[in-house]
């Protein structure tokens, strides 16, 4: 519905997101452009334009967009809106503003910009190997590791710890104890739990919806996140919660066994 579309005027409300709105820029770069191609890298929503310059929104933890009669009154915490040629308008929600909105010149720009980015989860990039060589001589717990978007991007807090459930990892491991199969399995498992969220639309936390208005249900299918004390579904040993990196973590310590050695106490 957007591809083809030619961006006719952009309005830009009076708060800044996490980074300000560069809004005469967009106006002068986009107005009057046709979209060409949508796509993802990482959280970041990438609109191509037929003048060769990218719009690049990140929607942070509550940001949606959604398509909209023109002429629709605003909702609340409406921050921008682009008027299409077909009467449509594209708007910018977000609740919390820790969403951005930026415009590059070339794809070489925003290469430049995304270049400490790891792989995404479904690339052949990323594999095996090249986790364990990233992990190689490093101390760091297995899920920081899985969440640091310089390592691989869209794998954050919920999917990390059902990523480690499935390969019964537990969450403290080091990343340098890990083996190569615990490696394959988490690239495994990374794309089979993705995957399913994504048919779900995702995993609803507090007010967040998609750009239809509807609430993701992979929520209902988790397996550890938020189920501290619960009996874990495979064992019914009570689920644990730690926190790692200021994050809350959940795993089953039968299936996910704590690998670390234990410090022994010393004899007076």
């Amino acid at each position: 519905m957007l591809i083809g579309r030619k961006i006719k005027s952009a309005v830009f409300g009076p708060l800044k997101l996490r980074l300000p709105l560069p809004d005469r820029k967009i106006s002068k770069q986009i107005a009057g452009k046709k979209v060409t191609a949508v796509r993802r890298r990482a959280k970041y929503v990438v609109i191509e334009l037929d003048s060769a310059s990218l719009l690049v929104i990140h929607l942070g933890m509550t940001g949606r967009l959604g398509l909209f009669p023109s002429g629709t009154p605003p909702a609340k915490h409406d921050h921008a809106s682009w008027l299409l040629d077909n009467d449509l308008e594209m708007r910018f929600n977000d609740t919390r503003r820790f969403g951005s909105i930026q415009v590059f010149d070339s794809e070489e720009a925003a290469a430049e910009f995304f270049e400490t980015l790891g792989p995404d989860p479904f690339w052949a990039a990323f594999s095996a190997p090249y986790l364990a060589d990233l992990a190689r001589g490093r101390n760091l717990p297995v899920k920081s590791f899985l969440m640091d978007n310089r390592i691989v991007t869209g794998i954050g807090n919920i999917y990390a710890s059902e990523i480690l459930f499935a390969s019964r990892v537990n969450p403290t491991t080091s990343v340098r104890e890990l083996t190569p199969g615990q490696w394959l399995k988490i690239v495994e498992n990374s794309r089979i739990i993705l995957t399913a969220a994504i048919a779900c639309g995702g995993s609803t936390i507090a007010d967040y919806v998609n750009s239809s208005g509807e609430k993701g249900y992979f929520q209902t299918k988790l397996k550890v996140y938020g189920r501290d004390r619960e009996p874990c579904p495979k064992c019914c040993e009570p689920i644990v919660q730690v926190r790692l990196g200021g994050r809350a973590s959940y795993y089953c310590p039968n299936c996910q066994p704590d690998v670390r050695p234990r410090k022994t106490k010393k004899k007076p």
